[in-house]
């Protein structure tokens, strides 16, 4: 039986009756921090399959993320590897489309429920502390709330799922940008080039690792 689309009423009423205890449930049925894990054929499989065509697209319908989930997945995956003056951000190199592809791959529901009760406890805590969403946060508030999470060793006890969360999502915009095109060349990456005379170490390298060359 086909799900009807809900209604932004219906969905709103649905996001206040969720609270912090049905959110922490989903997570700890989940085990998130092995729900997370790939591995490093299957991310290899990913970025292949996705090469061809691997560039923001802002029209994008993602085949697992709703509509809201997936603006939130771009947000956060580009305050973790934003754009700067050497390389784009992680939804320039098609993170996201990466993510989505990954959490279809396989129908693995456990990394569905993972990462979707994720995206769930950090619109969960957000309300909580400053009465909106993720998305509607200011830098501010995002800031505070990604601190509290970002930090395993230091984070508090009642934050644990959020951090097991957030320290998978962050590994997996990791994998998904250094795996695209654009992640290889901030990389600097040479590899598979011919080098058709062999002079040695070059003397940068030689003295970033403080030796002489003999």
């Amino acid at each position: 039986m086909t799900e009807r689309p809900r209604t932004d009423t219906a969905q709103r009423t649905l996001d206040a009756q969720v609270s912090r205890r049905d959110v922490v449930r989903v997570l700890v049925a989940a085990t998130t921090t092995a729900a997370f894990t790939w591995t490093p054929d299957e991310v290899a499989r990913a970025a292949r399959v996705l090469q061809p065509g691997r560039h923001p697209r802002d029209t994008q319908t993602p085949g697992f993320f709703t509509p809201h989930e997936w603006e939130t997945v771009r947000v956060l995956a580009d305050i973790i590897i934003p754009r700067d003056t050497r390389s784009g951000s992680a939804t320039d190199a098609g993170v996201p489309e990466f993510m989505d592809f990954l959490m279809l791959d396989g129908n693995n529901e456990r990394r569905q429920t993972a990462m979707r009760g994720g995206l769930a406890w950090l619109d969960t805590d957000c309300r909580e502390r400053f009465g909106h969403d993720f998305l509607s946060c200011t830098e501010e508030e995002r800031t505070a709330v990604l601190e509290d999470i970002a930090y395993p060793d230091r984070a508090v006890a009642d934050r644990s799922q959020g951090v097991a969360f957030f320290t998978s999502f962050r590994d997996l915009t990791a994998s998904g940008f250094w795996s695209s095109k654009m992640g290889v060349m901030d990389l600097q990456y040479i590899g598979n080039t011919a080098i058709a005379e062999w002079t040695g170490c070059p003397p940068a390298q030689l003295r970033k690792l403080g030796v002489e060359r003999g």
